[in-house]
């Protein structure tokens, strides 16, 4: 099914609508159970990302304000000033690759084997039709994207783009992120020394995403 992303957005327009899986009760319990399972394992081998919140017991808005606030305050207890991005993802979860997602939780994860072909046979093989003003579109398959309104769909987006932030990292820059939306600041003793830190970042941001079939919103 498809629902509008925010109520008040014109419902003749497509590109307002997101698609939304439904799934019975005994498929959400079992997806429930691998979520638990892999998410122990990853827990585990520290293997969890570490500068995301949502989608996370005890990781909300509030973890996520918290860190980006200690992150500023931190930088004037030093007398410094900071610059602050905030990037967020058109569609993300529509535009995730499968092979590299799975290319990643195997190599990135260390998940082979009969869970790896597990969480493969969730991903491939789904097709998506559209019924719109009486008319059922031609069926099309899948090949990008994890299910919106599944439970394992979100973890698998965590995994996906946990990457990123090592690439923040070695531009010198802090990140952030609350599902999609990412917060990069850099500190500096003023804010001309900040900006050429901050937008080099930004551009290698934007290439990683480029490569893992990614776009920043512009809007």
């Amino acid at each position: 099914m498809t629902l509008l992303k925010k109520t008040g957005l014109d419902p003749d327009e497509l590109k307002n609508y997101r698609p939304v899986s439904n799934f019975t009760f005994v498929s959400k319990l079992e997806k429930r159970v691998v979520s638990s399972r892999l998410v122990s394992n990853l827990n585990a081998h520290g293997l969890m990302p570490q500068l995301r919140s949502a989608y996370r017991r005890h990781h909300s808005p509030e973890t996520a304000l918290l860190k980006v606030l200690a992150d500023i305050y931190g930088a004037i207890h030093r007398q410094q000033v900071t610059l602050l991005g905030l990037l967020d993802l058109s569609a993300a979860f529509d535009c995730v690759d499968h092979d590299i997602l799975l290319r990643r939780l195997r190599h990135e994860c260390g998940i082979c084997g009969t869970a790896l072909e597990w969480l493969a046979s969730f991903l491939l093989g789904r097709s998506q039709q559209v019924y719109y003003k009486g008319r059922l579109s031609v069926k099309l398959q899948l090949l990008f994207g994890v299910p919106q309104g599944s439970v394992l769909g979100p973890l698998l987006f965590l995994l996906y783009t946990v990457e990123l932030f090592d690439v923040i990292t070695e531009c010198g820059c802090t990140g952030h992120a609350y599902a999609d939306d990412t917060q990069v600041s850099t500190p500096a003793e003023d804010h001309s020394d900040a900006v050429d830190p901050l937008t080099s970042c930004i551009i290698r941001v934007r290439d990683w995403m480029a490569r893992n079939r990614l776009k920043l919103n512009e809007d």
